[in-house]
């Protein structure tokens, strides 16, 4: 068993990590600080100097721009764009985006990868995906109250949505309704292309999260879809594939949150250790700092094994999709209790670590003078969003005991 990366995946990742250093860093506190669309300019400028560097876009093929790289190779830069919260974005592989990228590469007829996939493949606009809803279970898709209404050539689509991430400027969304109530639970919903400056099509206000709704690209929204009517050509797949269409986009979307939770992590503990090692503590003594307190110590301890145990757990389970999709099987059916799995714990990992970096920062650790207080604000939804903590933990104990019941 060899646990070494190749030497290309290596260079690969070194080349992420300096232009992070260069030119992602620097950007933080403005992102921070101010309101998103009023560093927007600065940010293209950052995009198309990626696209010059050649790593626009590293998990989509290259016949739509992309680098191509396996889930494996993606899940490892991943961690690297996760440890800057611009690090995703400016790379063109941030979520929802991604996941509507991939949606559309599978299900997408030829005119909807025209005139939605190219451009958002090439970061001219942004999307949106519109599928949880206030007044039913997010972790239930199959219990959805909107509709969508066969009339002609046409979808009538009523529904009201909420926390539909990056709503706010996108150029269109891609929304789950339910298109016929009487069929089997997984075969109800489709899925629709509705371009948001589209009649019917409003974005109510941008949700606040613990006391700041944001803006642009980091904000979640609350939309309707009111007599919204759109062609069927806007549908993607057959009707009545949304359920599963949507479990395939969530798939490769739990690798790539769960590394760039690593990243989250790792940039943390860069600052727990950087804190510990700077802080004086000692009254006459100017040498003593926190770094000499053995809670301190153990800290920093038991969230180095946590990180290390946590990445190896989530490449596993790359490795595994990876592996089966090459045999040609569907590697997340195979996966499921890994993917499981890795969406708990790494969320957990990454919420201690996160949690004890700001205990050692102190005040500082709550103020956005270090990035610290915008992973603990943003990324407690991390064991709620894509399915909370408790479904995937029944989910993958009663897979796991599914064997044992038979006998």
């Amino acid at each position: 068993m060899d646990f070494s990366l190749p030497r290309e995946t290596q260079a690969l990742l070194a080349r992420f990590s300096d232009f992070l250093q260069r030119e992602v860093y620097p950007l933080e506190l403005a992102f921070l600080n101010q309101p998103f669309f009023s560093i927007e300019p600065e940010l293209a400028k950052v995009r198309a100097h990626v696209k010059e560097a050649g790593l626009w876009a590293p998990q989509i093929p290259k016949a739509w721009g992309g680098m191509g790289l396996s889930l494996c190779d993606f899940a490892l830069v991943s961690e690297v764009l996760g440890q800057s919260p611009l690090g995703h974005y400016l790379f063109g592989c941030q979520a929802p985006d991604a996941g509507n990228m991939e949606v559309l590469i599978r299900h997408g007829s030829d005119e909807q990868k025209e005139r939605f996939l190219r451009p958002l493949a090439r970061g001219e606009m942004r999307s949106c995906f519109a599928m949880t809803e206030p007044d039913t279970p997010g972790s239930n898709p199959t219990r959805l109250a909107a509709r969508a209404v066969r009339d002609g050539d046409d979808y009538v689509i009523d529904a009201h949505k909420w926390f539909t991430s990056s709503a706010d400027g996108a150029a269109f969304a891609v929304v789950m309704a339910v298109t016929d109530p009487k069929a089997p639970p997984h075969g109800r919903a489709s899925m629709f292309i509705v371009p948001t400056d589209h009649p019917g099509y409003r974005r109510i206000r941008n949700i606040p999260l613990f006391g700041h709704a944001g803006e642009g690209y980091p904000s979640h929204s609350e939309v309707r879809f009111t007599a919204c009517r759109v062609p069927a050509t806007n549908r993607l797949g057959p009707e009545g594939a949304g359920f599963a269409i949507a479990q395939e986009r969530l798939g490769p979307g739990r690798i790539h949150h769960c590394m760039r939770w690593i990243g989250i992590c790792e940039r943390s503990f860069q600052l727990m250790c950087q804190r510990a090692t700077e802080r004086k503590i000692g009254n006459t003594d100017d040498t003593e700092t926190l770094a000499n307190k053995q809670i301190i110590q153990a800290w920093i301890a038991e969230a180095r094994a946590e990180i290390e145990a946590a990445r190896l757990l989530v490449m596993r389970t790359a490795w595994r999709i990876d592996q089966a999709e090459h045999h040609g099987r569907d590697g997340f059916y195979d996966a499921q209790i890994d993917v499981s799995l890795i969406k708990f714990h790494v969320a957990g990992v990454m919420l201690r670590v996160v949690d004890r970096a700001v205990q050692v920062h102190g005040a500082l650790g709550l103020t956005s003078d270090t990035v610290l207080s915008h992973f603990y604000s943003h990324e407690r939804g991390a064991r709620i969003y894509d399915g909370p903590d408790e479904v995937h933990k029944v989910a993958a104990a009663r897979r796991l005991m599914k064997p044992r019941a038979s006998h």
